[in-house]
């Protein structure tokens, strides 16, 4: 899986390979393309909060891809929320992004 962009509210449908992939493999490492990504209503996030609480201890690693300030401060939120580790990358540097998921 290249890219699983989880986007909070009308994309439960999309948590579902998670769940699979963690039942399958005990853990998952994600690669979450936000270059492409629109602002969200704040109150949206409620339901990605409520995802990084359910699969918190199966993310074993999260790369966070993206070219915005933001984007890399949010990597900061998702170690302690959504990921045991987590890492920003530029799009630039997808491929390490990539060999970092798989180390």
């Amino acid at each position: 899986m290249r890219s699983l962009a989880i986007l909070p509210r009308r994309t439960t449908a999309r948590l579902s390979p998670v769940k699979i992939l963690a039942e399958e493999h005990g853990d998952v490492r994600l690669l979450l393309d936000l270059t492409q990504f629109h602002w969200e209503k704040l109150s949206a996030w409620g339901e990605d909060w409520r995802f990084g609480r359910k699969f918190h201890d199966v993310i074993t690693k999260m790369a966070i891809v993206g070219d915005k300030k933001w984007e890399k401060w949010l990597t900061k939120l998702a170690g302690p929320f959504y990921a045991k580790e987590a890492r920003f990358f530029y799009p630039h540097q997808i491929d390490e992004a990539l060999k970092w998921l798989k180390e």
